[in-house]
């Protein structure tokens, strides 16, 4: 066997052995992933909109 088809080989093992999520596991981690981003976006925003008013006030 030349080494790309053991290769080959190799990766088609492993591909098996994955845990592939269900449809509604997939769903409800996108959503989570998607809510954190959102309240992490809004939190930056925030602290950035504050502290750009603060240092207007001092200039």
């Amino acid at each position: 066997m030349s080494k790309v088809t053991a290769y080959i080989q190799e990766v088609s093992d492993e591909m098996r052995k994955v845990h592939w999520p269900s449809w509604e596991e997939l769903k409800e981690s996108t959503a989570v992933v998607l809510f954190v981003t959102f309240i992490l976006a809004f939190t930056i925003y925030a602290f950035d909109w504050v502290m750009s008013k603060a240092i207007g006030l001092l200039l």
